[in-house]
């Protein structure tokens, strides 16, 4: 017989599921990230956590859209604070570093993605893809932003610059000093 858990054993085991799902996915990527494992870690069995998520791509679903919501708050705040092309430069610096913590489970273009993202139904796909579309856009449409260039040109530089990442290790130099280099040089081609 299943063990039946509390409204609150409930809640705070989701927690550590989704938990420990990013924690994993990020140092292992999806492939490598085991239910099996992650059940371990929470001290529940494979079995309960069926209580809890449908599946692993519904679990890896929430944990992505979380990390997303996160990073959008994340640079919202520092914006927020400092309303102009600074505090822009600033966010971009932070969300660098999340996505440095995170890059195997933000790097949309990676086979270890594509073979979760093939997993998926339209729903979660579609889920997936407007949020980050949704944050994008949200970010550079702020009123107190003047572009020199055009919008798109601005984001596709942005995104360029993010993609440091991907190439860290084949840097020589240390590659947040580099990005924050470039975003600092470039801030005023870009915004007035």
């Amino acid at each position: 017989m299943a063990r039946s858990f509390t409204k609150q054993e409930k809640q705070n085991i989701r927690t550590k599921l989704l938990a420990e799902c990013q924690k994993s996915w990020a140092k292992y990527g999806y492939k490598k990230t085991s239910i099996d494992e992650i059940c371990a870690q929470v001290g529940i069995s494979k079995g309960a956590f069926y209580l809890f998520f449908e599946s692993k791509e519904a679990l890896f679903t929430e944990t992505l859209c979380i990390l997303q919501d996160h990073m959008y708050r994340l640079t919202e705040g520092i914006m927020e604070k400092q309303p102009n092309k600074q505090g822009f430069a600033q966010a971009l610096k932070a969300s660098y570093r999340e996505y440095d913590k995170n890059f195997l489970i933000c790097d949309m273009q990676s086979a270890d993605f594509l073979t979760f993202a093939n997993k998926l139904s339209p729903e979660q796909l579609s889920v997936i893809e407007k949020n980050s579309r949704h944050s994008g856009e949200l970010l550079l449409n702020k009123s107190y932003l003047q572009f020199l260039i055009d919008k798109e040109e601005a984001a596709s530089i942005l995104m360029s610059l993010l993609s440091i990442v991907s190439v860290k290790e084949r840097l020589s130099y240390d590659h947040f000093l580099v990005f924050d280099f470039m975003v600092d040089n470039l801030i005023d081609k870009i915004l007035k």
